[in-house]
């Protein structure tokens, strides 16, 4: 529409970001157009979402001009930063700052910002619970670079919605959290959570969940949105695994020091993250609230809607 309220998608063909874009594009009469950053519009990424019918512009956060570019005219922007690029949780705070600047400059009128909690509020530096990473300054480093960035939008003065998420199942395909096949030859998923509830969701509903704050106009603004659409134990989601996959599938729980130890890029900074969000899930978990999930997004999928639409991409090793 002519008339329609611009939405600046950052990320817009990774997960959270596409998931937007593709979420403003299903609701034609929804008052909203896509404009979708990216890095390489000429990507095939990028043109599909120009064939549905997003405005695709390229833009860089390491030029800061291509930000205030993108961001020009919009009415919203989704800001999102891409640790696992670079693990470099100082270089996201400084991409934060960006687009916080950008957005103050084009004059958006509503932020949503993806963020993450601040590990370090239940587990400070110096608790030597769980080893201390990124040259001495964070606990969790992929979750506090994003809690710590949420000041730069504060300070910048606009009108900015944080916007946590939870564990993405698709974690489960891409990551290499999957289930592995032992030496037994049975399946097992490896997590060191003990009995704690993860909260979790799929990557589309992150998405989908944002659009719907951006449909609430300022309800949201200034506030702390945390959601899942679901909250499951490793053997929960071993169960849910083993029915839709038609094998057992065991839950096999592993000391933190461990999972640490796997040598995997990054596996300190998410046993870490498994650490905490087993120590704390109360506090953890208790603050992403599910049915507010659903009314934002009255299509959520559970962990077993998302396996019967995923589970074959799964990679069994």
């Amino acid at each position: 529409m002519a008339d329609s309220k611009v939405i600046a998608v950052m990320g817009a063909t990774g997960a959270q970001g596409g998931g937007l874009v593709r979420a403003i594009l299903a609701d034609p009469e929804g008052g909203f157009s896509a404009r979708a950053v990216t890095r390489n519009a000429g990507s095939d990424a990028a043109q599909e979402l120009a064939r549905l019918g997003a405005e695709v512009v390229e833009a860089n956060l390491d030029n800061p001009a291509t930000i205030e570019r993108a961001f020009d005219g919009a009415y919203g922007v989704f800001c999102v930063t891409f640790f696992w690029e670079h693990m470099n949780p100082e270089l996201e705070i400084v991409h934060a700052q960006t687009m916080a600047d950008a957005a103050k400059a084009a004059g958006v009128s509503h932020v949503v910002w993806s963020t993450l909690d601040d590990s370090r509020e239940h587990v400070p530096l110096d608790d030597d619970r769980m080893p201390t990473l990124g040259d001495g300054k964070y606990k969790v480093p992929h979750y506090d670079g994003k809690a710590e960035a949420d000041s730069v939008f504060a300070d910048a003065g606009v009108p900015v919605t944080y916007y946590l998420s939870s564990f993405n199942w698709e974690n489960l395909i891409r990551f290499g959290m999957g289930p592995a096949r032992g030496e037994d030859g049975v399946l097992a998923l490896t997590y060191p959570l003990g009995d704690a509830k993860l909260p979790g969701m799929a990557e589309q509903d992150v998405g989908k969940i944002a659009y719907g704050i951006f449909k609430r106009g300022d309800e949201f603004i200034g506030k702390r949105v945390a959601v899942a659409a679901e909250k499951l134990s490793g053997s929960e989601m071993a169960a849910a695994l083993s029915e839709a996959l038609g094998e057992e599938v065991r839950y096999n729980d592993v000391d933190p020091d461990v999972y640490r130890g796997f040598g995997f890029p990054g596996a300190d900074d998410v046993g870490n993250m498994f650490h905490w969000q087993r120590d704390f899930a109360d506090e953890y978990g208790g603050i992403r609230d599910i049915e507010l999930s659903r009314s934002l997004d009255p299509e959520l999928q559970s962990f077993r809607d998302w396996l019967a639409e995923k589970k074959d991409q799964i990679p069994l090793g």
